[in-house]
């Protein structure tokens, strides 16, 4: 008999947004220790909002956000932090005045993670890590937003589309590197990916949202064996082996 994973992070009838908007309605979501789920969805539909919902970035209107047991309501994105998730946001958001170094080591937390264990999984920063973070590729960049999470050692990866708007090489490069996290990293990994097809082929689960709600939660091999259905809950027709753009302003 196959051992159940522990809950890892459970959200239940999670509204949120900004300010007074609502953007999340009634969003029940859950992951298990060493669990890897994507996030798809047309333009728009809240997937970087949910990230942004669970670092505690926007404001909850209702319902309840737990993390390995921890009720994450009210607490401000560096508790979230220290309790054990990494965020690789959307714009980066590396210190461009700090070398590559400064950048792994100002927020460190002891574990497994360190610079040089990065440096291992991305030696083109290993070769620049004395360069300041705005001499760096766009690719490099991506590279060291990812290493900079690893280093807080966390139980909780949150990638959002960190592959947006790199070259077809250093994609190749960035999902060789994301693989190796699912298989080895020992964390769980939440992904928002433009393109549905490496989305589907990289998390065990998907989850589709549609106009702040939830329309889909289950197997992402679902999904990719039906390409008719993911083309409906996403909006997108297209071939079943094409790339499927769904992406988040």
């Amino acid at each position: 008999m196959v051992p159940t994973m522990a809950e890892l992070l459970r959200l239940e009838k999670v509204s949120s947004g900004y300010g007074e908007t609502v953007v999340l309605e009634n969003i029940d979501l859950k992951l298990a220790e060493s669990g890897t789920l994507a996030i798809i969805g047309r333009n728009g539909v809240g997937k970087t909002t949910l990230l942004a919902t669970i670092m505690g970035h926007t404001r909850l209107h209702g319902g309840a956000i737990r993390f390995g047991g921890l009720d994450l309501a009210g607490r401000p994105g560096h508790e979230r932090a220290v309790a054990g998730i990494g965020y690789v946001p959307q714009e980066r958001e590396i210190f461009a005045s700090l070398t590559v170094e400064e950048n792994l080591t100002v927020a460190a937390r002891p574990g497994p993670w360190t610079a040089e264990r990065v440096y291992e999984l991305f030696p083109r920063l290993a070769q620049r890590r004395r360069n300041r973070g705005n001499q760096l590729s766009g690719g490099e960049q991506q590279m060291l937003s990812i290493g900079r999470a690893l280093t807080v050692n966390p139980k909780l990866l949150l990638m959002d589309e960190p592959l947006e708007g790199l070259a077809p090489v250093i994609v190749e490069q960035l999902l060789a590197a994301m693989e190796r996290l699912r298989e080895t990293g020992g964390f769980s990994i939440v992904l928002v990916e433009q393109h549905t097809r490496i989305a589907l082929a990289f998390a065990q689960r998907t989850v589709v949202l549609d106009r702040g709600r939830v329309v889909f939660d289950g197997p992402s091999g679902e999904l990719a064996g039906d390409p008719e259905r993911l083309a409906k809950l996403i909006g997108v027709a297209g071939q079943p082996g094409q790339l499927h753009p769904a992406a988040e302003g």
